[in-house]
């Protein structure tokens, strides 16, 4: 029932986005030529109309090129935005060099362009609403997907939790088959009864998710699905170590997966947040210009020591460099290794009230310019609290395989000063290996309108301004 009802929504999709092109063509003429240009000799409705059915089958050859009539159940709509905008790209392209090419004068270059956002924004809508709509209709029990998993440990039991806990996904959960008992849900037989039942149980998909002493029955039960032709997927028993979007290479008939993929890797993607943070990090310094100039001079003048506090920070590579900020405390013994807390003596007046703000980080802006950190990425630790966190917290130096970051993921999930590590080390993890432009562009404007301000307490004359209390390590 299930691929019938895919079936129907994978048509309604197309449909829909034909209908969407149409619409989108005729707007465009609108805005064009009725609202830009309102007495302008322009050519009829009807020929781009006409154009449009022209571009209609390219349409879906190319959304269909992308996946995106392919069922997007657990798929998230970040992923389908970024695709939608490919699929415009590359069409709204091959429309405009056809008109260079083929020397089409009848048809407005600026029609196209605005074709372009008109549809892209149309789209995107649509199929925001359609999300929406079938997540609210899976969490009341409608358009399920029917699984039975294969398998009674703890490889099953996460998939179990998972689908337990996001009821949008769509899952109903059939029953388990192992040659155990130990395990939630309904037992429907044995490792070798499975043929026998998925001929008896019409499971739209079977969840392989053996345990790694269940492995010999793996040949097994891929033949039994096969021949029964049940759609079977499969969690390694290793699943922790591979990531959510792992890079596979060949050797031989031999499939290896490369366990840990930073697109940062790759030369294009480097040089493009290279560039992000250097346009970025000189803009931010010429708006920022007058509140650090200020804050320099307060700091002179209500407090002994160097205006800029310099401490060492382990980076990309491990390597250690000098990360800068505004002094918000009195000069001490403990800065690379002490804790700060809310009624820290060492911090002074001033001090509290830059760290409040974060405007004790504004000088990073030129660790950034100078490339030892990024505007997004991993918070930079302290030398000490490395060594004592590599051997605590799972995949904890993964991150120093790109550059750190002046804010991140973690920081704007919360997730700053002394809080969960391992959280924000899972944070982290989720930044490095699902990179993209798109994702560091969406970070820094959540920075921008929630990530200054931090959840220190305020001390001002004894009294203390009431917020959530959380402690930050030293000059973090």
């Amino acid at each position: 029932m299930i691929k019938e009802n895919q079936n129907l929504l994978n048509k309604i999709n197309a449909f829909s986005d034909i209908l969407i092109l149409f619409i989108s063509m005729i707007l465009a003429y609108l805005i064009r030529f009725h609202i830009f240009s309102p007495n302008t000799d322009y050519i009829r409705l009807l020929k781009y109309i006409q154009f449009t059915i022209i571009i209609a089958p390219i349409n879906l050859i190319i959304y269909n090129f992308l996946n995106l009539y392919h069922s997007f159940r657990t798929t998230a709509f970040k992923k389908e935005f970024i695709q939608i905008i490919k699929g415009n790209t590359i069409l709204t392209a091959l429309l405009l060099s056809s008109l260079f090419i083929f020397k089409l004068v009848n048809i407005s270059r600026w029609v196209i362009v605005i074709f372009y956002f008109v549809n892209i924004t149309l789209i995107l809508s649509k199929r925001l609403i359609l999300r929406k709509t079938l997540s609210k209709m899976r969490s009341n029990g409608m358009n399920l997907k029917h699984v039975i998993i294969i398998g009674a440990g703890e490889t099953a039991n996460e998939y179990l939790k998972v689908i337990k806990e996001n009821k949008s996904f769509g899952y109903s959960y059939a029953g388990y088959i192992a040659n155990s008992s130990n395990f939630e849900g309904r037992k429907l037989g044995n490792f070798n009864d499975l043929y026998k039942i998925l001929s008896t149980y019409n499971a739209d998909e079977v969840i392989c998710a053996l345990d790694i002493e269940d492995a010999k029955y793996l040949e097994n039960i891929v033949s039994a699905c096969e021949k029964s032709g049940t759609k079977i997927s499969i969690i390694p028993f290793c699943y922790k170590y591979i990531p959510s979007k792992p890079y596979i290479d060949q050797l031989g008939n031999i499939p290896i997966i490369n366990v840990r993929r930073i697109p940062l890797d790759n030369f294009g993607n480097a040089f493009m947040k290279r560039s992000l943070d250097i346009i970025g990090s000189f803009i931010l310094i010429m708006l920022t210009s007058s509140v650090m100039l200020i804050a320099a001079l307060i700091i002179k003048c209500t407090s002994k020591g160097p205006i800029i506090f310099k401490q060492n920070r382990v980076g990309l590579n491990k390597k250690i460099f000098t990360m800068y900020k505004f002094r918000s405390m009195k000069v001490n013994n403990e800065e690379n290794t002490g804790w700060s807390t809310n009624n820290d003596p060492r911090k002074t007046k001033f001090g509290a009230f830059i760290r409040k703000f974060s405007i004790d980080e504004l000088p990073q802006f030129f660790n950034v310019l100078k490339g030892d950190m990024s505007l997004v990425g991993p918070r930079p630790e302290l030398p000490h609290f490395v060594d004592e966190f590599k051997n605590e917290i799972p995949l904890y130096m993964v991150k120093h395989q790109v550059k750190p970051g002046i804010t991140g993921l973690a920081q704007i999930n919360g997730f700053r000063g002394d809080t969960s590590i391992k959280k924000r080390i899972e944070y982290d993890i989720h930044y490095i290996e699902n990179w993209d432009m798109l994702m560091d562009i969406v970070i820094l404007f959540r920075t921008a309108f929630k990530g200054f301000k931090n959840n220190e307490k305020l001390i001002i004359k004894n009294k203390s301004i009431i917020s959530d209390v959380e402690n930050l390590k030293c000059n973090k």
